[in-house]
Parts: structure tokens; sequence; C-alpha cells
């Protein structure tokens, strides 16, 4: 694959002296999903979190950091983050609002510091994957290292698919 193009997010973390890996993959344009980049890393796909960004009615931007094989819970999320409702942002807002696209967002060095939430989950492994901030390529690292780095909250946000 040649050789790995740090990201902004990844100096971000090295400046902040947060350990982590950067592990690339295959993309695959037709399939951004998370189940993808899981069956490229060979990993579990429940270790494979993707960064959701989210809109309230109160607060405005949030971030919700969800497993691979779930469903961010409107619901839950609405309620950690001191919202009566809220919705995932349009695809065309993610760019403007956080500097990533679809596939590559990161919850590390968006263009805003937004309140970040973790699915709790997330500490059940000794690591998991989060987008390094660029298509290709995540961060290999310690869920209390990311969650510590992003002054995010750990909490129950997903439904389960049936």
């Amino acid at each position: 694959m040649g050789k790995i193009v740090k990201t902004n997010a990844a100096r971000l973390l090295d400046r902040a002296g947060v350990a982590y890996e950067l592990i690339p993959y295959t993309v695959d344009e037709n399939d951004l999903a998370a189940g993808h980049i899981a069956e490229q890393l060979s990993e579990p796909l429940e270790q494979v979190f993707k960064t959701l960004v989210l809109s309230g009615d109160r607060t405005g931007y949030f971030v919700c950091v969800v497993p691979g094989d779930s469903e961010v819970d409107l619901k839950s999320a609405a309620k950690i983050s001191g919202n009566k409702k809220c919705d995932l942002i349009p695809m065309k807002e993610l760019l403007p609002v956080t500097g990533y696209i679809r596939g590559g967002c990161s919850p590390v060095g968006m263009k805003r510091h937004f309140p970040t939430y973790f699915h709790s989950t997330a500490l059940d492994y000794p690591y998991i994957y989060v987008s390094a901030g660029i298509r290709g390529l995540q961060f290999r690292i310690a869920p209390g290292d990311i969650i510590g780095y992003t002054g995010a909250q750990c909490a129950d946000l997903v439904r389960r698919p049936e």
C-alpha cells in the first residue's frame, strides 16, 4: 500500500502524546460501511466504531461514536446530549461542519470541538478502531485514550439490529 500518510488527526494525537497505530485498508467507494472496514482489517465489526455527527434542538452539533454493527438510538442520543430531539446531519453538511467527508470522519480534529459520546461497549475492548481522518486509514487505539483525548462521555447510545 505504500507509505502511510500522517493525517491532521494523527498529528494532533502525536502532539498530545496519545499512543495509536495507523492501520490502512482498501477503500471501496461503493461500500463505505463499517462492515467493509472490519472485513479488511479482519476484526470484529463491533470493535470498528463509526463517527456520526448529529444536531440537537437545544445544543446544536454533537458527535456519537458507535460500534459498526449498530445504529445510533436517536432518543438515547438526544437525552444524553441534553436535547429533546436530534437527528443525523444531512450528508452535504458533513464537510463544512467537520472538515471531513463520509467514510473519513474522525472524532479527532474536527473544525470545532463538539460534545462527543462513545457507546459504552468501547470500554469492553483493549483497543478499538476509529477513522484517522481519511478514507482508507483507521486508528487502532485504546478506548480510554481516545475517550480521554476527546473529552467524551460514555453512554448507551445504540439500538442493535433485529
